[in-house]
């Protein structure tokens, strides 16, 4: 549900959270990272980091929620001097980034996914591929007509056997006329049964283990944290996030979030551009 307007342009908390003028009211502030902390530029504006170290500071954990796999993510989380915990891999993995070290990490059984990709394909057509391998340093392969968002390092797939020849946490699909909307849904509707779908961004569709979301690895970092759900504000701007915000007590999105995030948020924020989730901290923190 939305909230009422602030002065400060965003939408207000809803009715009944505490307003935050004796200190944050929650343990936990878990953030996505694109288009949410990150900035366009992939960096973390000033007000950002001041106001995460000010939650810090009044008794709160920051835990990084993001679909990134861990060596995407990690040399983020250093620029950020981070030394906690990050639940990478759309929840597939728990990551102690102080230690780097995987705490739990979920696969996507081989059979399963292939059965999902033919079921997607005879709905569709014909696929365009990339896969996240498990693993501290898993590559990201990259298939044939595939387009890659950004410049992070990734792996030609060349040969479609090699798909299969590591563990894989999930596999990207895209499709050369569907929009990542219509591809999502049509994924849902073909192999919702055997895979989770989740879409993460402009042109990323995923294939995940069964069951698996950000609220799995959420609920298992704060639990290692001792952190209730109850105790936890979370900050997100895709559908990918939608069981991140079902799990935790308060969810904001950002201005620039998918509608249907926006849909079942109980706070739209300003933009990742714009410091969102600096503004919210801010005014909890009074």
């Amino acid at each position: 549900m939305s909230g009422t307007a602030c002065a400060d342009g965003t939408e207000g908390v809803a009715a009944g959270l505490p307003a935050g003028r004796d200190g944050l009211p929650y343990k936990l502030v878990a953030t996505d990272l694109d288009g949410t902390l990150l900035r366009s530029d992939d960096s973390v504006s000033r007000r950002t980091r001041d106001a995460l170290a000010a939650a810090t500071e009044a008794g709160a954990a920051h835990l990084v929620v993001t679909g990134r796999g861990v060596p995407w993510t990690r040399h983020i989380l250093q620029d950020l001097g981070y030394q906690g915990l990050a639940v990478c891999g759309q929840g597939a993995q728990v990551y102690h980034a102080g230690e780097n070290r995987l705490l739990t990490s979920v696969t996507l059984d081989r059979q399963l996914g292939g059965v999902a990709l033919a079921k997607i394909e005879a709905e569709v057509g014909p696929l365009y591929l990339a896969a996240s391998r498990d693993g501290l340093d898993g590559d990201v392969l990259v298939g044939p007509g595939y387009a890659l968002t950004g410049a992070l390092p990734s792996t030609p797939l060349t040969d479609a056997s090699d798909l299969w020849s590591a563990p894989l946490n999930k596999i990207y699909i895209q499709h050369p006329e569907l929009s990542d909307d219509e591809l999502a849904e049509a994924a849902r509707r073909a192999a919702g049964g055997f895979v989770t779908v989740a879409m993460a961004g402009e042109g990323i569709v995923e294939l995940l283990p069964l069951g698996l979301s950000k609220a799995t690895g959420l609920s298992l970092a704060a639990r290692r944290l001792g952190v209730k759900a109850a105790e936890t504000i979370a900050f997100g701007d895709m559908p990918n996030d939608i069981p991140m915000f079902a799990w935790a007590a308060h969810g904001v999105a950002m201005a620039n979030a998918h509608a249907e995030l926006k849909a079942v948020a109980d706070e739209v924020t300003a933009s990742n551009d714009e410091d969102g989730i600096a503004l919210v901290l801010e005014r909890l923190l009074g």
